[in-house]
């Protein structure tokens, strides 16, 4: 398997990502701070619901009990199968101690910071390939 691993820092919060081709499809591990497993999100590709020239994706999500991060890796897994139309699935553990508001949406945008620089080092016209 082929694949990058990727990191974006904001604030005094670091998150990773590993993005691996398995075949066609694809599988993200995204961690940072104390990184254990909290939540996977399965996303398959679909015509938009809006245009349908356009990829959308849906996904369901398995979330931990206790654990939030189901808001990430549902972010993640459509953004990057609607955007490579491919199958993905996205594994997330991120953890801080006494995280607020502002440091949550730090770490909202380095995950955002991390699908979209994914995207661009796998997609077909800009990136690595298997």
């Amino acid at each position: 398997m082929k694949g990058i691993t990727l990191s974006e820092k904001r604030g005094d919060f670091e998150v990773f990502a590993r993005a691996e081709w398995l075949g066609g499809d694809v599988l993200v591990t995204l961690w940072g701070g104390a990184a254990h497993i909290g939540a996977v999100a399965m996303a398959a590709p679909r015509p938009s619901l809006l245009d349908q020239g356009r990829v959308s994706a849906t996904s369901s999500v398995f979330t931990f009990p206790g654990h939030k991060e189901d808001i990430p890796a549902k972010m993640v897994s459509e953004a990057l199968s609607a955007g490579l139309n491919r199958k993905v699935v996205v594994v997330a553990g991120v953890h801080w101690d006494n995280a607020h508001t502002e440091d949550l949406r730090l770490i909202m945008e380095a995950c955002q910071a991390l699908h979209e620089r994914i995207l661009r080092e796998m997609s077909p016209q800009g990136g690595r390939r298997a």
